[in-house]
């Protein structure tokens, strides 16, 4: 636990930070960004769902926007943990390149899906060419068991704090924060907070009147009211598309 308290005098400034305001990131100009997300059996609803929504709508308001779709290990239909029946729409051999690897949580993310090594040796191979990385709730396991998050800042399921500490000593766990941004790479303690840190990634692509109009079809408030929203970090506002080399 002394890891965790050593970033509690910090928690009161952080909840009155205001949303940094970057320029819109650089992306291809004569194709959509490709964000994939990876699905497995027992992947929970809100965390795919939130982010998927928002970027896709993204691509209402921009041209050439964003392109979305869901991978899975063998393309094969997965069941999500409520029970909801996906058809992803590609496996891992037929995936095009992915610009975003969105990581969404499921059942098995703390234990059987990091035992899984086809699945977390793609996770470091696309993660480690995508422009960035996002990940929700214990998403986060994912990525620390391919190594992305090493010497990173970030964050998880709040309920999860101790035991992701535990596995994973090398990553600059943040607590009690929504999103966490590290260069190119973004983590969200999941929920309803999912929307967040989407709503933040679009902002950073396209700008902050995109993502208003965004959150405005969602009837999601963007940006918070100041005092509203729940405190964050954005360690580097800036793009990074390249701070760690690909395999």
């Amino acid at each position: 636990m002394r890891r965790f308290r050593r970033f509690a005098f910090a928690l009161a400034a952080l909840a009155a930070l205001p949303l940094l305001a970057a320029a819109p990131a650089a992306r291809p100009a004569d194709r959509p960004l490709r964000a994939g997300f990876l699905v497995v059996d027992g992947v929970y609803n809100t965390e795919l769902a939130a982010p998927y929504d928002v970027l896709h709508h993204a691509g209402r308001h921009v041209k050439p926007g964003i392109e979305v779709f869901t991978v899975s290990p063998d393309g094969r239909a997965v069941t999500t943990f409520e029970g909801l029946k996906l058809q992803p729409h590609h496996s891992f051999r037929s995936a095009p390149p992915i610009d975003v690897l969105v990581v969404p949580s499921a059942k098995g993310s703390m234990d059987a899906d990091l035992r899984n090594a086809s699945l977390v040796a793609w996770v470091r191979r696309t993660g480690g060419k995508a422009r960035y990385l996002l990940s929700l709730c214990d998403g986060a396991f994912v990525l620390a068991k391919a190594g992305l998050l090493d010497g990173v800042a970030a964050t998880t399921f709040p309920d999860d704090y101790e035991r992701f500490s535990r596995a994973f000593p090398k990553v600059d766990l943040r607590v009690n924060v929504s999103f966490v941004q590290d260069g190119k790479v973004l983590t969200s303690q999941g929920g309803a907070r999912s929307y967040a840190v989407a709503l933040h990634l679009v902002q950073q692509l396209y700008g902050l009147e995109v993502a208003k109009k965004v959150a405005h079809g969602l009837l999601v408030p963007w940006p918070p009211e100041p005092g509203a929203r729940p405190p964050f970090v954005v360690e580097d506002p800036l793009p990074a598309p390249h701070r760690r080399p690909a395999d």
